[in-house]
């Protein structure tokens, strides 16, 4: 058995094995409230204290030092530039129930030609939400969390210097208004919808209290009433349901990388019945030039002539048979004997898909 054969068996073996552990989560990992959620931030902001490693073409860098030395008070000459210097992408995230004076880590990206953030230090950048209002700001040290450096005919670099951090580095300055003990009714929005994990959920919460408190309205969303002896608890409420047992149904997918050669398949995926015959051509062409070099003082000329040689080699192909209901298993097991790789795998689902046997969908990234 192939390498790659043996690998794609173990994962396949794998997969079966965790298959048989029960399939139970909890109800937090499975929905999210409404209202619940963190809020994006970005903003323009300025790295100073570069050593030579700023932008060095980029006009708005240097119109934007122009206009910060203005309002500080200071004059400055026009299309100034200072490879010290680099513009960034100030980017954050809010999280929920955040309070003012709190914290925020900060993601900075340059946006001009800096070759690195290395040593820099933003200058106080104020952070805005998508309606235009400022809810934090930041400043402080960055952290590149690696180096680049480079001389005259060679150069070294360890992760990606143009993209840094400041952990703890914005002040959150404005809240996001949102009182969950005042509420007297939750949506639930199932992560991945479907209508069969959906009446799970239902049925789990109202079994749960004893008494029909969610109801789904369609197959992502879940209304649920407060009962009265948590009103104004909500927290004691939702702590009770977040630890709530579900069994999360799943619907067959299978999800193909072509670029990488990886497969993941999910357990509920069938397989019609169907023959299948797998061989594979492969040709190799060597190129090996014949020179001719004719005497000292004959006065003739060099003659190189070309010469190919190709070689091309068909595998033997099998044929497999595969009975209808074939299960996730039975299928690896089945191609494997074949002795497939993971990439000849690809192209023998896409076959199966477009013949109709395959009893799942087939998602290509």
């Amino acid at each position: 058995m192939k390498p790659s054969s043996v690998v794609l068996c173990g994962l396949a073996l794998l997969l079966l094995a965790l298959a048989d552990v029960s399939q139970a989560a909890r109800l937090k990992d499975v929905v999210d409230i409404e209202g619940v959620r963190e809020n994006p931030l970005t903003g323009f902001g300025m790295v100073v204290g570069l050593n030579g490693t700023g932008d060095s073409s980029a006009a708005f860098t240097g119109q934007s030092l122009t206009m910060m030395l203005e309002r500080m008070g200071i004059s400055t000459p026009q299309g100034v530039k200072v490879k010290n210097i680099a513009s960034v992408m100030v980017t954050a995230s809010l999280p929920p129930f955040a309070r003012q004076g709190g914290k925020l880590d900060v993601t900075l990206s340059s946006l001009g030609d800096a070759k690195s953030l290395q040593g820099g230090t933003l200058i106080l950048t104020p952070l805005k939400g998508a309606d235009g209002r400022i809810y934090a700001v930041a400043q402080g040290p960055v952290s590149i969390g690696g180096f680049a450096a480079e001389g005259a005919a060679q150069s070294v670099q360890k992760n990606h210097p143009t993209v840094a951090r400041i952990a703890g580095g914005g002040i959150i300055e404005r809240e996001v208004s949102f009182e969950l003990n005042q509420e007297y009714q939750l949506q639930l929005s199932l992560r991945n919808p479907d209508f069969t994990t959906a009446n799970r959920v239902v049925k789990s919460i109202n079994g749960l209290f004893g008494e029909p408190l969610a109801t789904a309205r369609d197959s992502g969303t879940i209304q649920l009433n407060i009962p009265p002896t948590y009103q104004g608890k909500v927290v004691d409420f939702v702590a009770r349901l977040e630890n709530l047992q579900v069994d999360p149904d799943q619907a067959a997918k299978i999800v193909v990388n072509e670029r990488t050669g990886t497969i993941v398949m999910g357990e509920n995926v069938r397989v019609s019945t169907v023959a299948l015959a797998h061989g594979g051509l492969s040709i190799k062409i060597t190129e090996s030039p014949q020179v001719s070099q004719p005497n000292a003082r004959s006065g003739g000329s060099t003659v190189v002539t070309p010469k190919t040689d190709i070689v091309a080699k068909e595998q033997e192909g099998k044929v497999l048979e595969m009975e209808s209901g074939v299960t996730l298993g039975e299928l690896v097991r089945g191609l494997n004997a074949i002795g497939v790789t993971p990439r000849d795998l690809i192209a023998i689902l896409q076959s199966i898909k477009a013949a109709g046997a395959l009893q799942a969908d087939l998602e290509i990234l």
